[in-house]
């Protein structure tokens, strides 16, 4: 009978020994940022590879700025009107039609950007409405109002896990297509080429350990051997729950973290500490 095993690059984290896959995830957890090994890195965005400053003072009062103008000109095309049928299936919306004095007798443009301004003031993470962003931000981009911005360590850490041959993913609550105009158009340029994959609502919310496990079966990796990196303690519980290896972000504007959540992950100020992360050695033994 033949067992797998995993040998670690880090003599000092496992003592040189051959360890079984079940106990694996437990010593990997307890490992730090420069021990660690994966064969995927897993990113979020806001507050993680871009400033939550940039997300909330420049992004959404974009999309509010112009969300009427855009569904005004857009308004007749199929995908737009798909948008408003979902939007009209979101919750919410009873509730904010309850809150007009007079509320328009059919559904127009004016009604559903109104929606959005309230889905956004309320910070909602509704999928049809983030989609929706996504659109209006695209124009920004293409006529050069919008740049995309990471922080100054993010293309040094992209390069450097590509040419030690790790793959790198992206997991947001904001669309796919929003996910792609911030790293082609950032302020360093495209950064696309380094990114593999996207994942946004589609595939569950954040604090779901579902989520995590869909994530992993759509990479066709095992869990262990992604290392996925947030500011949110909920998106690091949920995936480590689903077997990966987590880590939260304390970059500068970022939550304040409580004494129970320090102490249950590892916690780096930037991607500094991870630039020499490495893929793991595979070796089997009968």
């Amino acid at each position: 009978m033949c067992h797998l095993y995993y040998q670690t690059q880090t003599d000092a984290a496992l003592g040189n020994q051959l360890v079984p896959r079940d106990n694996l995830i437990q010593l990997i957890s307890a490992m730090t940022s420069s021990e660690r090994m994966a064969k995927v890195v897993l990113v979020d965005i806001e507050g993680t590879t871009t400033s939550i400053s940039f997300v909330h003072d420049i992004l959404f009062p974009y999309a509010k700025q112009n969300v009427e103008k855009f569904l005004r000109n857009s308004w007749e095309e199929d995908d737009i009107q798909h948008i408003v049928q979902d939007l009209q299936q979101v919750p919410q919306f009873a509730d904010y039609k309850a809150l007009l004095s007079a509320p328009p007798a059919e559904v127009d443009f004016e009604l559903i950007a109104g929606f959005v301004r309230y889905l956004i003031d309320q910070d909602l993470k509704v999928t049809p409405m983030k989609t929706l962003q996504g659109l209006i931000w695209a124009q920004g981009y293409t006529n050069g109002e919008l740049k995309g911005h990471v922080y100054e360590d993010v293309p040094t850490a992209f390069k450097a896990w590509r040419a030690a041959g790790l793959q790198i993913a992206v997991y947001s609550s904001g669309s796919v297509a929003a996910q792609k105009l911030i790293f082609g158009h950032s302020l360093v340029g495209n950064l696309q080429p380094y990114l593999s994959a996207y994942f946004d609502t589609h595939v569950g919310h954040k604090q779901e350990q579902q989520s995590y496990e869909t994530i992993a079966k759509l990479l066709k990796e095992d869990p262990k051997h992604i290392l996925f990196l947030t500011d949110i303690p909920g998106e690091a519980a949920a995936a480590r729950s689903a077997g990966l290896q987590a880590i939260i972000l304390q970059r500068p504007g970022n939550a304040a973290l409580a004494d129970d959540q320090k102490a249950s992950f590892e916690l780096i100020p930037d991607f500094k500490p991870l630039q020499n992360l490495k893929l793991p050695l595979n070796k089997y033994q009968a």
